[in-house]
């Protein structure tokens, strides 16, 4: 598919002139990844920079034991940079599918090229990173003044409302990746969950997740 013509790139390709658009056409690869495949790992060296086209994927830092968390989820059609384009060029954090997604991987220094001469794309690009910085401090003061039951609503609330946007979810969010959004044992995340079953505010089956008191869950997240 021609970069120029695609109605699944991100909004901020709409910035670019043809000519950039075209330049990103001849230095980009479309990769197709199943849930579970890993997109990029951190640690390794920054090559390319990434549109997500379709599909869903886990965005989270590797920590100490296998333990992981997750800062957000990725949908189309966003784009996922990082702090190695100007820092180090390595990967700071690994990106994981969670259902069959499609992405293109664009040379760095293509994308970098483009930013020095496209004032408005590079504009768009600091305030898209700054949001994301944003949403990550609000996510940092939450996971640590809140108790549980506080941090996985939250969670939930995010699900529901900004990535899925529907009172409900397929189950291709396990419980461990609950867990570690949530900043809890995956032990801790199932407890808590069945205790948002028990009082109705959720129903959980074995192909989805429903949400059925949004005041009660929004609640929950602000008494913490």
């Amino acid at each position: 598919m021609n970069c120029i013509s695609c109605d699944c790139k991100s909004q901020l390709f709409s910035l670019l002139t043809d000519e950039e658009l075209d330049m990103v056409q001849k230095n980009r690869v479309n990769v197709v990844f199943r849930p579970g495949e890993t997109i990029r790992k951190q640690g390794t060296a920054m090559t390319h920079v990434i549109s997500v086209n379709r599909g869903l994927a886990k965005l989270y830092l590797e920590g100490i034991e296998n333990r992981n968390a997750i800062l957000r989820l990725v949908k189309p059609t966003n784009f996922i940079g990082g702090p190695g384009i100007y820092l180090d060029m390595m990967h700071h954090y690994s990106v994981t599918a969670l259902m069959e997604s499609s992405v293109c991987f664009i040379d760095i220094h293509v994308f970098k090229k483009i930013i020095k001469q496209n004032s408005l794309f590079s504009d768009e690009f600091m305030k898209d990173f700054s949001r994301n910085t944003l949403a990550a401090y609000n996510r940092l003061i939450n996971l640590t003044q809140k108790q549980m039951p506080g941090r996985m609503a939250d969670t939930l609330l995010y699900l529901f409302h900004e990535i899925f946007q529907c009172n409900k979810f397929p189950m291709l969010i396990s419980k461990q990746d609950l867990a570690d959004h949530s900043a809890m044992s995956k032990d801790s995340a199932v407890k808590v969950l069945r205790g948002f079953q028990n009082d109705a505010i959720i129903r959980i089956t074995d192909n989805e997740m429903i949400l059925l008191d949004d005041e009660a869950m929004k609640k929950i997240s602000r008494i913490g």
